[in-house]
């Protein structure tokens, strides 16, 4: 079992897959002040990566959400070889096509490079890590961390440990999460769709549900959520609201 005090802080990150998910990444942790080495196995996903993360910057800066996007763009490299991104990380998170070929077949590759302390988290968003990481080099590294995308809008992240995920890389993770400015929600066992796409599911059959019966339109539907529910659960989840609901 991992002591996760002996893990340090992550300072190093290599993002593996620079598609949207992955780029939203790599803007966490250059905000947060790490190395971010990106790569893709795309070259023309990989050439047009750090265009895209200076957009996103720009438009951060726009909103109000940075002040200076200079000082963070030259924190994120991009890198021509998985090799070549995963040197001198401490932290990988994986952020390839939502597949389990795909993703056992990238996982593979990473198990067999990394060193000993090195993290592998995935932004799987709903497959269980134990369907892509059975067979992999190091699997007790891997687990599944799971952003609301874009990362770097919508802090949640759901850490889900594979069976043979090293229990002490959970709280390990958690904690560096929270230090990076996201909320990492703990899933203690595999589940498939996790916890946010379960709650997520729930509510929308239930919205065609009513649709296709005749209670209301499609955009009234949309109006309880947004203008309704969607108000209150922006600050307070349902078990706060019935807590609050009805007081003593």
């Amino acid at each position: 079992m991992e002591n996760p005090t002996s893990l340090g802080p992550i300072r190093n990150v290599a993002i593996v897959g620079s598609g949207l998910v992955g780029c939203s990444w790599g803007v966490v942790f250059a905000k947060a002040g790490a190395a971010v080495r990106v790569y893709d196995a795309s070259a023309e996903i990989r050439a047009g990566a750090l265009t895209r993360i200076a957009r996103t910057l720009a438009d951060m800066r726009e909103a109000g959400l940075v002040d200076d996007p200079e000082a963070i763009l030259p924190r994120i490299s991009i890198h021509d070889s998985l090799d070549a991104a995963l040197e001198g990380v401490s932290y990988v998170q994986e952020s390839v096509f939502e597949r389990v070929d795909v993703k056992a077949a990238v996982c593979a590759e990473i198990g067999e490079r990394i060193t000993v302390g090195v993290v592998v988290g995935s932004s799987s968003s709903g497959l269980p890590a134990s369907s892509f990481t059975e067979n992999v080099a190091n699997r007790d590294r891997f687990l599944v961390a799971h952003p609301v995308n874009p990362p770097h809008l919508i802090p949640v992240v759901e850490l889900v440990p594979a069976p043979w995920t090293d229990p002490g890389l959970v709280p390990w993770l958690s904690a560096e999460m929270s230090r990076i400015g996201q909320v990492p929600v703990r899933i203690n066992r595999e589940i498939e769709g996790f916890v946010l796409n379960r709650l997520q599911g729930a509510l929308l059959n239930e919205a065609w549900a009513l649709f296709e019966e005749g209670y209301a339109s499609l955009e009234d539907i949309d109006a309880t959520v947004s203008q309704g529910l969607g108000l209150r659960w922006a600050f307070m989840g349902p078990f706060e609201t019935i807590d609050l609901n009805a007081p003593g």
